[in-house]
């Protein structure tokens, strides 16, 4: 059924043409992904079709209601209690809620309305993995449309059958996932790659055919020697004709050029390569080692001596639920603490939140020069890597965005005099196209990183091993995120498994009447109590 219907929408601030959208069809069983860099237009295109505002021109027309949940918005409807439970938000007492209590009461709200179409504007904001998993589950038995803006791409993945992709104001659709987008993405590039060598090599043909015909013209004017007068001009006469004729091929030539389709190269960035050799190396197996830490405020403990190791030259993600700890470990760690060991010649370079040593009145590349151990052309080729192209090397960093300058922090910290990164959010305010970047320039740095993130596909692209903080425990897992989900799956499913055999042997015994059977159902109890203990 559809729900939805958006024809010739444009979109403009002054002179500016921000969004079109030729034709929009949305159905009761669409779920769609909006995609784009900050700033393209996503939040507008949402708003427009949410009703939030209007488009200059075009129409949109919808069928039932719809349902906004707008970026850490205020809450005013009643929601059921046993959704709040769940979504881990206990009271509503909106003075004291944070920003990730805010965004799971207003998702609690768009589950319990009878919407028909829920527009969604980067709903993952401020939830940990648990509330975003939680999300994901709801969205799949949500009953009516979804049209989505998220930076999220396992989100995207597990959720969507269709992208939309804002990009130079106008609204590309692409079907399928997040994944089958990026494939589809990568044809066309290299579609657009073939035509634009297609484009120039008839275009070299075509120029070195004026170039040889022009050279003609010019063997033309030449009267050969010992040629008497009357029979110069006579020549004359006849390369002026010849000469016109070749100048209407030269001009046919130039306008089969004119009316080439101009082709345009598509952008190709340089590879990072960071050189192993320019920074000190680390001699230790260890680079960071935890001993019998404990941490909390008050009287709650967020770490109850929990023992940990960073190995080096790996790539280590703290995961943990919002208010676990994981930030405060970080400072822990950086401030080298009681029941922290740092090995010899490790440089830790610390990226926190909300927290950037930035001169304003610099440039982006003066920025990163600054205690920079790599030549300017290193530097330019990470900021390339991380979106920094051309002259905006040159910006000052009194105009860049949020997410702008959290990656020239990024890169500060990826060229400096450091072995060691560790990274509090470092996806925060960061595109998709952004965290992408990211990912390639971290998976090449060579030395070892810790960080803690809430993006799963940020997580499982990097991550070689997992710290975990749980119920103010730390779990050490030798492995990438992806091969701990299905650890996880696989004991969730053993435990199933043991919880009815649990309940089958609870139900024997208590008709049992034999000794020797009470004794062996008695027997089996125990060992299933034992396997459970075990996995949890």
């Amino acid at each position: 059924m559809l729900v939805l219907a958006g024809s010739r929408l444009k979109k403009s601030y002054g002179d500016r043409e921000i969004l079109r959208v030729d034709s929009l069809m949305i159905y009761e069983a669409d779920r769609i992904g909006v995609v784009g860099i900050n700033g393209s237009g996503k939040t507008t295109l949402l708003r427009i079709l949410a009703g939030d505002i209007d488009a200059d021109e075009g129409k949109v027309e919808r069928k039932g209601e719809g349902f906004f949940i707008r970026q850490l918005e205020d809450s005013e409807s009643k929601v059921e209690e046993s959704l709040l439970g769940r979504l881990g938000v206990k009271e509503i007492e909106k003075e004291t809620m944070s920003g990730g209590e805010r965004t799971r009461l207003k998702i609690a709200e768009a589950f319990s309305s009878q919407a028909s179409i829920l527009f969604a504007d980067e709903p993952t904001s401020s939830l940990d993995m648990a509330g975003i998993d939680f999300l994901e589950e709801e969205l799949k038995n949500f009953k009516g449309a979804i049209v989505i803006v998220s930076h999220d791409r396992m989100l995207l993945d597990n959720v969507c059958n269709r992208i939309l992709e804002v990009e130079g104001g106008r609204v590309g659709e692409y079907p399928g996932n997040y994944s089958d987008y990026k494939r589809l993405k990568e044809m066309e590039l290299k579609r657009k790659s073939f035509e634009y060598e297609q484009y120039e090599k008839e275009k070299n043909r075509l120029e070195k055919a004026i170039y040889h015909t022009k050279e003609r013209v010019q063997e033309m004017k030449k009267a050969p020697k010992r040629m008497g007068n009357s029979e110069a001009r006579l020549h004359k006469g006849k390369a002026s004709q010849k000469k016109a004729r070749v100048d209407r091929v030269a001009d046919t030539l130039e306008a089969r050029i004119e009316r080439l389709e101009k082709k345009e190269k598509p952008r190709k960035e340089d590879m990072v390569q960071f050189d192993l050799y320019t920074n000190e190396e680390v001699s230790a197996k260890v680079v960071i080692k935890g001993q019998s830490v404990t941490l909390g405020f008050g009287s709650r403990v967020l770490l109850d001596d929990v023992c940990f190791e960073v190995p080096k030259a790996k790539r280590v993600a703290l995961l943990g639920g919002n208010g676990t700890g994981k930030t405060s470990l970080m400072n822990l760690i950086y401030a080298g603490s009681h029941g922290i060991k740092i090995a010899p010649r490790v440089k830790l370079g610390y990226f926190k939140q909300g927290l950037e040593d930035l001169e304003e009145d610099k440039s982006v590349l003066e920025n990163v020069m600054r205690g920079s151990i790599y030549s300017e052309s290193m530097v330019r080729t990470v900021l390339a890597r991380l979106l920094f192209r051309r002259d905006d090397v040159y910006k000052k960093v009194k105009v860049l965005s949020g997410g702008e300058r959290v990656k020239l922090s990024l890169a500060r910290l990826c060229v400096g005099d450091f072995n060691v990164l560790m990274l509090d959010e470092p996806t925060n305010y960061l595109d998709i196209a952004s965290r992408e970047a990211l990912e390639e320039v971290l998976g090449s740095y060579p030395g070892t990183i810790l960080f803690a993130s809430h993006d799963r596909s940020f997580v499982e692209a990097l991550a070689e091993r997992l710290l975990i903080i749980e119920g103010s425990k730390l779990q050490v897992f030798a492995g990438g995120y992806s091969e701990y989900v299905r650890r996880g799956s696989l004991i969730d499913n053993e435990m199933m498994v043991l919880e009815h055999r649990l309940a089958e042997v609870v139900s024997r015994l208590s008709i049992a009447i034999r000794v020797e059977e009470k004794e062996e159902l008695e027997r089996e109890y125990k060992e299933i109590l034992m396997l459970k203990k075990g996995l949890e």
